[in-house]
This record gives structure tokens, sequence and C-alpha cells, in this order.
């Protein structure tokens, strides 16, 4: 009898791909992909462990499903992911219910354990997941996330990642290559490389040397999360304006414009470094869009701290950013440290980042009105059927009034207005060539 499977996934890209590599690796053991978790003979959550906001959503709907199983005694449960690994034992004590705990280093294991009821599997295991293949249930017939490392070594004073998803693991590259090829063959357009520092991939092959390998497939677009500014370089910097698949986006997290704060957060470089690196890209490949992190109300973060990272913004001008007021990770070193902010200056802090960043997105993507952009047709707008959504090579959104064309096209668009968060623009031409 077919069983059916319900994912909760929380977090970031490769907790997205992981959920992917999760349903493949089910769909082998004969589960299909339920529309509801109460249609589900077994609901996974795969969890996140870096933002708080998302460690209570996943606790919230935990408890939730805790009536469904007392309706159901068959239904199963299963946690992955950062919490999975970083609570273990102790999350079958708050919640005995559950029935797998799973780290993110073992879910190629959860058949297993769904068949011989092996309730929790924590082990650091990167080795074992970059040498496994799978086969993933993409949930994109467009776009694919890949992943090429696993773990992180950086120990940042505010991250939970090294101790959650183990030491830096890099996947061999004809492993990648393979994939990657596998991929095209299926019609996709566009790939992300996934690793929590891509910039310190090191197999049989550095990063560079996996980009210049993978341009020379028929992929059409390549990106890739996230780099670590320390080891940003040169070579990649060539890279993004050599190689023909390679977009010009980069997402370079600066976490802080306080040379202070870097070094309590243990980012290994200061904001004139991040700077020069900014400025080299942007003399190297005019037109990059750059997008980064921010934290805001880091412990022992002052006024002239926080005023440092409002004039990086204004002085590096990104063309967005993902800003989170600062959350202490138990396990980390600034959960321990002293002067811990209050909540409200930190809400203060993080409004005030929000609020200069928009102004300096709207400038930025208003300088973009009368260009032609090359879009990538990723659907229809859900907000008007008469719209088709895509993305320029530079991430940035874009409606264009539909032409028969659906996802997968590349079109050739004249932006004539741009939002905050998107722009619009008229097709120049029906399509291009490569479809």
């Amino acid at each position: 009898m077919r069983r059916a499977v319900f994912i909760y996934t929380y977090g970031c890209q490769m907790n997205v791909h992981d959920s992917e590599k999760i349903l493949g690796l089910l769909a082998e053991k004969g589960y299909s992909n339920a529309d509801s978790p109460e249609e589900a003979d077994l609901i996974v959550f795969n969890t996140c462990a870096i933002r708080e906001k998302a460690e209570q959503k996943f606790f919230s709907q935990l408890g939730r499903t805790k009536m469904l199983k007392r309706k159901r005694g068959d239904l199963r449960i299963a946690v992955t992911g950062c919490v999975a690994q970083e609570a273990g034992e102790k999350l079958l004590r708050k919640a005995p219910f559950v029935d797998f705990i799973m780290g993110p280093q073992n879910i190629y294991r959860l058949p297993e354990a769904v068949s011989s009821d092996r309730r929790i599997d924590i082990e650091e295991n990167n080795s074992g997941i970059a040498l496994r293949e799978f086969s993933a249930d993409r949930q994109s017939r467009l776009k694919a996330w890949v992943s090429i490392m696993y773990g992180c070594d950086n120990f940042c004073s505010y991250c939970i990642v090294p101790y959650t998803r183990g030491r830096e693991v890099s996947r061999p590259s004809s492993s990648i290559l393979a994939e990657v090829k596998d991929l095209v063959a299926r019609g996709y357009k566009e790939i992300t490389l996934l690793g929590q520092n891509v910039n310190s991939y090191r197999s049989d092959m550095g990063f560079v040397d996996l980009l210049q390998k993978i341009d020379q497939t028929d992929i059409e677009r390549v990106r890739f999360v996230t780099s670590h500014p320390r080891d940003f370089s040169t070579d990649l910097i060539g890279a993004i304006s050599e190689l023909r698949s390679l977009c010009e986006h980069v997402h370079l997290p600066l976490q802080s414009g306080s040379d202070r704060i870097l070094r309590l957060m243990n980012r290994g470089y200061t904001f004139s470094d991040y700077k020069g690196k900014v400025d080299a890209m942007r003399s190297k490949v005019p037109g990059i869009a750059i997008t980064t992190d921010i934290i805001a109300g880091f412990p022992g973060e002052t006024e002239k701290d926080h005023a440092d990272t409002v004039k990086a913004l204004k002085e590096i001008g990104f063309d967005g950013i993902f800003a989170f007021k600062f959350s202490p990770k138990k396990g980390t070193k600034a959960h321990e440290m002293k002067n811990q902010l209050d909540e409200t200056v930190k809400s203060i802090r993080l409004n005030l980042i929000l609020k200069v960043q928009e102004g300096i997105t709207y400038r930025k993507n208003k300088m973009l009105e009368g260009t032609v952009q090359e879009i990538l047709i990723e659907g229809p707008s859900e907000t008007d059927g008469e719209m088709l959504v895509g993305r320029t090579r530079t991430n940035k959104i874009v409606t264009v009034k539909t032409s028969g064309e659906g996802a997968g096209s590349f079109r050739q668009v004249k932006i004539d207005r741009a939002r905050l968060h998107s722009l619009s623009g008229v097709s120049i031409d029906s399509k291009l060539d490569r479809v």
C-alpha cells in the first residue's frame, strides 16, 4: 500500500534542498507527497536553529501535530535539521510523541530509520552525506539547488551552524558536474550552488576551478550562496566577470559596519577589507548587484557601532539586505557575552536599518528604468493573470505582459517602472533563441 509524507520546512535554502532530498529518498521507498498533514502517514519537520522565529514556528506546529497524532495512533513524526541535531534526546523528552530525530548530516538514513524504528541519529557524518548521490524530488522544473559542500569551519561567535551541521566537507567535483549535466538534460535553466561558505570549497579542485567546469556545460545561469568576505578572492571576481553562465549577483554577508563588533563576531575582516572587495567587484563587473546580511543589536553594540553600520549601508549602496535582530543562541560564544541589548533597543535599530536600506534599494531600482534586461520567465504572476514574472541576471524580480511564452523562456525586457521590491517592463522581442 502506498504511503504519503508531508514535510514542514523552516529556514535557509539548504533546508529547502534537504527537504527535496528527503522527498526523493522516501519516494524510492514508496512514499508519495501528501497535500496536507491530515493525509500523511509520516510528517517530517525539517527545522532551523539559526533564527529564533523559525524555531518558534516549528515548536508551535509540533504542538498542534501532537493533537493529530492522538487522533491517529499510526501517524509517525520525524524531526530533522538543526533543531534535531542541537536538541537530540532533550527533544524526545520534551515531545515523546516524536518517533524519529535525525540530524542534517544523516537525512539520507531517514528511510532506514522509519523501517527499523531507530529513534535518534545525530552523529557527525558530513563525509557520509557528501559522498551520497541523491535523487531529489525538486519542487521546480526550472531552477535547481545543488549542494557542493556541507558544514562550516568559521565559528562566528553568534552562529550555531558548525555545531549542528558539522565541519566542512566538500563533494567530489565529478559528482557535482554529473548532477549539473543531468539537470541540463532535464531542461533546467538555472542552478544555485549551495554551501555555508562556498568560497572554501576544496575537493579535487577549488571553487573557481569548479565554476569553470560548470560553465563548460550547457547550463544557462549559475548562482551561488553563501560567500564569506574573508575568503572572497580576486580569482572569483575574475570568474564572475569572465564566465558566460555566472550571474552578476553576489550575496556577501557584512553583518556589521563596526570593526569592533566584527571582531566580537569573529568574522575575520574589517569594514575596509569588505569595501575593498566590493569596489573590486564593481570595477571588474559594472552593474553587479550586491546583497548582504545585517545583524542589529549584537551584544555590546553601542550607538556608535550602530551608526557605523548605517554609514556602511549608505557608503556601499547594497541592492538589498536581509536584516535581523540579534538572537542569542545557546551554545555559541555570543550567548554568554555580557551587555546583551534590550529587545526594544534592537527593534529600534533594526527598523532604522531597514528604513535606510529601503531608500537605497528604491534608488538602485530607479537607475534601471530605461535599461534592457534579460529575463528568465518563471511563470505567471500570482496577482495578475495577464502578467508574467521573471528575474534578471542580477536577481531582480520583473513583471512583463504575457504574450504566449511560459516558464523557462528568456526575454529581452525594457524596464519602464521601478518599485521597492520589483521592476516592470515591456518585452522588446517575443523571446530569445534559447528556450
